[in-house]
């Protein structure tokens, strides 16, 4: 390389070039993410007339690796000498906000959007300006994407007519002949409506709202439904009904359902932007027609924002809106054909309770929540238990306890073990909802009932949720409470139940800490180790190692004439606990100290 034979301090530029021309990807990429130690090592000066030119010149490489320099060229102001040199950065920049990969040109126009705030007004005019138009006039529609993003960061700064001239450039965009423009452009419609003065909104971006709202290309008038939402806040309200309220019509009742789905999506936002006499007049039709369109994901869209939509409405009338023109479309959902739209329902439901009141959650919400309740999707029913607390605020516990609590035992003895398990699965969620006294109360013996199930998944399943239950309520109430009702089922005749007590200890050991699980549960262990069927002893063994690390490490065990009866080849569970000794014929196992000591002698020995 020529830096070797000569300045040393050509060397770093020489390395860069040699390894953004190596075959490895990787090489080019590691490059190009030390390009700032590079460039602090060549100066502010020889970055600027070397190092840009360079990397402006050899823009063709990976798009991984071009990515990596848009990133990096968005933090360079201060490697060109500041502010005053910031527009050397702009070259680049440009060349990347031109290739083929979208998320290279994002990443290019986002750090064009960075140093465009640390021009000065007149570098702006004189560099960034002209940057932006000429991308908005390429020939690519790559470069005139990549426009669109960048009119608002530079029009607040220039003079007015600059500000003409990007006017022009943003509505000639608008129209532009291929549809990927005519996105990018609707996508930063309501960006570009923040910055301009409030006569040039009702102007300019009104037709050019309305246009895009009837474009062709689905994917544009979708776009141009997230602009009526900055659109709508920025005009008076006298000016809403005549300007937006035409074309937001026109969006609920698209052809295509994206453009409805959106408008659904952004019902809440649109909703307070317009204000409550509109929402009154026209959004609440418009949300009905959501709430019974054809496709799924539109419903499941408005069923979404039932309660958002409810809250929002004005205080004087919310409850007689609700109850007579969206409450008759919410008892439809609940039995809807779709399971996206009744769970997205019933992640919501529940909240209405809030806003109706006692009475009219007990008389009309309250056989809508039993109904998802005992729907047959599982997420329905999760939804809806894992947010009994709203219902529980409004109606009290003991009316919940009365109305849903019965449906909950019902599913939780279903003959059908996948519905005993989805309950389940609910109950350390639902345990939570209602207190550890309401819990102890009702829904402490179905628990402890689950363990004994003649499904084996069930009982493994109830197991952890007693390890989950344990760690809500804490230690104390597992000694007093659960504890005692496992250990009680190491002398139950069937040796399952016996095998489910080890299953317990092995999961609630760690959880109700070590003085419990030493003092309590370690004794029914190693009276089980004698126990007739060969695979209780088995487990004793596994159980052993499990609970190992959580026992007092100040014990020390001579367990050899008790676990005699397990096979040596049993023996390699313990392995991992502490160390093993064989002593004759007579198997021997020492838990020895956390110190690494083994005992000295018998006398040292505890003999169970």
């Amino acid at each position: 390389m020529a830096g070797a034979d000569g300045d040393d301090s050509l060397y770093p530029i020489a390395v860069l070039i040699d390894e953004l021309r190596n075959e490895d990807v990787q090489l080019r990429l590691n490059s190009i993410k030390k390009l700032s130690t590079i460039a602090l090592a060549l100066g502010v000066e020889r970055t600027r007339t070397e190092l840009l030119p360079f990397l402006t010149d050899t823009i063709y490489d990976e798009d991984e690796v071009l990515l990596a320099l848009a990133e990096q060229l968005g933090s360079f102001t201060t490697l060109v000498g500041g502010p005053e040199f910031v527009h050397c950065l702009l070259p680049p920049l440009e060349s990347l906000a031109t290739v083929e990969e979208t998320v290279v040109r994002d990443k290019a126009v986002e750090s064009l959007r960075k140093i465009s705030h640390e021009h000065s007004p007149v570098d702006l005019e004189a560099h960034f300006v002209p940057l932006v138009k000429r991308l908005a006039s390429g020939d690519w529609f790559t470069s005139r994407t990549s426009a669109c993003g960048l009119f608002s960061v530079c029009y607040p700064r220039v003079s007015s007519t600059v500000k003409a001239e990007i006017r022009q450039h943003f509505r000639n965009l608008c129209s532009d002949d291929t549809p990927m423009v005519r996105r990018a452009a609707a996508s930063k419609l309501g960006e570009f409506a923040k910055v301009l003065e409030l006569e040039y909104v009702k102007n300019d971006i009104i037709p050019l709202f309305t246009n895009l709202a009837s474009d062709e290309q689905d994917s544009v008038r979708l776009l141009a439904v997230e602009a009526c939402v900055s659109i709508a806040q920025l005009l008076p309200e006298e000016d809403l009904e005549a300007l937006v309220m035409p074309t937001l019509r026109q969006a609920t009742e698209d052809k295509s359902w994206r453009v409805r789905y959106m408008v659904a999506d952004k019902f809440s936002e649109l909703q307070k932007a317009v204000g409550p006499e509109i929402t009154k007049n026209d959004l609440v039709p418009a949300f009905q027609n959501l709430l019974k369109d054809c496709e799924a994901e539109v419903r499941a869209a408005g069923a979404h924002k039932v309660k958002e939509f409810c809250e929002n409405l004005p205080a004087d009338g919310r409850e007689a809106i609700i109850m007579n023109h969206i409450l008759p479309y919410v008892k439809e959902l609940v039995s809807d054909s779709n399971q996206h739209v009744k769970s997205a329902l019933a992640s919501v439901i529940m909240g209405l309770s809030t806003i109706l009141g006692k009475d009219n959650t007990i008389e009309h919400l309250l056989p809508l929540f039993l109904a998802q309740l005992k729907d047959e999707c599982p997420e329905v029913r999760l939804n809806i238990i894992s947010n009994l607390d709203c219902v529980n605020e409004v109606i009290g516990i003991r009316q919940l306890s009365q109305s849903l609590l019965p449906a909950i035992v019902e599913l939780a003895e279903d003959t059908k073990w996948r519905v005993r398990l989805a309950i389940i699965e609910y109950m350390p969620l639902l345990a939570g909802q209602l207190g550890v006294e309401f819990f102890d109360e009702k829904l402490n013996s179905l628990c402890m009932a689950w363990l004994v199930d003649h499904v084996y998944a069930i009982r493994e399943a109830a197991t952890n949720n007693l390890m989950k239950l344990v760690e809500k309520f804490g230690a104390e109430w597992a000694q007093n409470t659960i504890v005692p009702k496992v250990l009680a089922m190491a002398n139950d005749p069937n040796y399952l139940h016996r095998m489910t007590t080890l299953f317990c200890v092995n999961a609630l050991s760690e959880a109700c800490g070590k003085e419990i699980t030493t003092k309590l549960m370690l004794p029914i262990v190693l009276k089980m180790a004698v126990d007739q069927v060969a695979n209780v002893r088995f487990n004793v063994a596994k159980s052993l190692q499990r609970i190992g690390p959580v026992l007092d490490s100040k014990y020390v065990f001579l367990l050899g004439p008790v676990l005699s009866k397990i096979p040596f080849g049993l023996f390699r569970y313990f392995c991992n606990l502490r160390k093993t000794y064989l002593i004759g014929s007579t198997r021997v196992i020492y838990f020895v100290a956390e110190s690494g000591c083994p005992a000295k002698s018998c006398s040292d020995r505890l003999h169970v």
